[in-house]
């Protein structure tokens, strides 16, 4: 799917909007989302029981421990807590309640200036972004890099920031 073609959803804090990916449950719930803040939106102080991963995709994203510019990765573990805001605005790439017992330790990392390591294909970089176990990737494709055919037992969710991925 074309996350540009869904329509933004009001959340429950005003100047806060969602397009979503992927829901399971109501209001808490297991969900994959584009969030939008607008100009001085925030959450209040909220606990997430089973985790989130954030990933800024423009805009500065903040909380009450820091700023975090466009193409900085948040992970917060389970039972975690924060108070979410944007002084300027910000769109983010936010998944919840999926991690596990595995994932103890806040991890936050700027993907401009983290390093990039060779695939196992030639044309294929990868920058792990979750360092708790198994978790979230970056991975760049040069033009004409061709993967092996796999499978993905339990599924496989793909983010497409720039480019396309043929199907």
């Amino acid at each position: 799917m074309n996350h540009h073609d869904l329509p933004w959803t009001l959340s429950p804090e005003l100047g806060v909007e969602r397009r979503m990916l992927e829901r399971q449950g109501g209001e808490v719930a297991k969900a994959t989302s584009i969030v939008r803040y607008q100009p001085g939106s925030k959450f209040q102080v909220h606990t997430h029981e089973f985790g989130e991963e954030i990933f800024v995709l423009d805009g500065i994203f903040s909380d009450e421990i820091g700023n975090y510019p466009a193409g900085t990765y948040i992970m917060n573990p389970p039972g975690s807590a924060h108070t979410p805001f944007s002084d300027s605005g910000c769109t983010l790439f936010v998944k919840l309640r999926h991690l596990g017992a595995d994932q103890i330790e806040r991890e936050v990392i700027d993907t401009k200036t983290a390093p990039w390591h060779q695939g196992m294909v030639l044309g294929l970089n990868v920058m792990p972004l979750m360092q708790q176990g198994s978790g979230s990737t970056l991975v760049r494709w040069a033009p004409q890099t061709y993967f092996n055919p796999h499978r993905h037992y339990g599924g496989e969710e793909i983010f497409v920031k720039t480019g396309h991925l043929p199907t």
